[in-house]
């Protein structure tokens, strides 16, 4: 069997977050959704699993943290270049994604970040590994 990689998110509203994940360039994977949750794919082998409340706390005997004023996670997804990273932002930013701090350019990581409406925090990056320092 492939080794695949499933991120689980409690989420207060699941179609606003499915519209919001659709955005930043996800796809919906209806066999594996209902209405308590969305299976959203990222690539072959990466899903995102958007859970309401009460779904989640199914899996868990554990609160769900607060993520609009703690952080629980930090998701990362990387690009093909710096355009792309642009774009996914932009689109992100227009869904009502928030942009919790500027852009940083590491020389050979581009960065920036953007917020769900929960406050789940995904860096969006290119990595160009032909300007990786030597030194």
């Amino acid at each position: 069997m492939t080794k695949q990689i499933f991120i689980n998110l409690a989420v207060s509203d699941v179609q606003k977050s499915m519209d919001f994940y659709t955005a930043l360039g996800f796809t919906n994977n209806p066999q594996f959704s209902d209405d308590s949750g969305k299976c959203m794919v990222w690539s072959e082998n990466i899903y995102l699993m958007i859970l309401s409340h009460e779904k989640f706390l199914s899996f868990t005997s554990k609160e769900i943290a607060d993520t609009k004023s703690k952080i629980a996670g930090l998701y990362s997804l990387s690009l093909e270049n710096i355009d792309e990273v642009n774009n996914m932002m932009e689109n992100g930013l227009k869904a009502g994604g928030i942009e919790p701090n500027e852009a940083r350019d590491y020389g050979f990581i581009f960065q920036r970040t953007i917020e769900d409406f929960d406050g789940h925090t995904w860096e969006i990056f290119f990595m160009d590994m032909s300007k990786f320092p030597t030194e």
